[in-house]
This record gives C-alpha cells, sequence and structure tokens, in this order.
C-alpha cells in the first residue's frame, strides 16, 4: 500500500503543477489579447493623426500661395 500512496501523493503533485502552468498560460494568452487589442488602438490613433497631419499640411500649402 505504500507504492499507491505514494504514486497518489506524486501524481497530485504532478496535477498541480499542470493546473498552474495552465492558469499561467491563460494569464499570459488574456494578457496577449489585450495587448493586441490596445495596439490595434494606438494604429487607429496613428492613422487619424496621419490624416489630420496631411489635412493640416494641404490647408498651410494653399495658405502660403
Amino acid at each position: 500500500m505504500a507504492k499507491k500512496d505514494k504514486l497518489t501523493r506524486v501524481a497530485v503533485s504532478i496535477g498541480s503543477v499542470m493546473g498552474k502552468a495552465d492558469r499561467t498560460a491563460h494569464r499570459v494568452a488574456r494578457a496577449g489579447l489585450a495587448a493586441k487589442d490596445e495596439l490595434a488602438e494606438i494604429a487607429d490613433q496613428i492613422d487619424s493623426l496621419k490624416r489630420q497631419l496631411i489635412k493640416t499640411k494641404k490647408r498651410l500649402q494653399r495658405a502660403l500661395k
């Protein structure tokens, strides 16, 4: 019976380690998705600023003529 107890303890510890690793992987994946969303939002802001800069440039060029 001692071997069964030892195997059970080892199995429990392996299961806990796998559970911790799984939780960490889920957290990393969630953080990755959040970062991806933030990068997309920043890219949109950059595009709008670029459009504004182009419009302002055109206005300035017309004003200087």
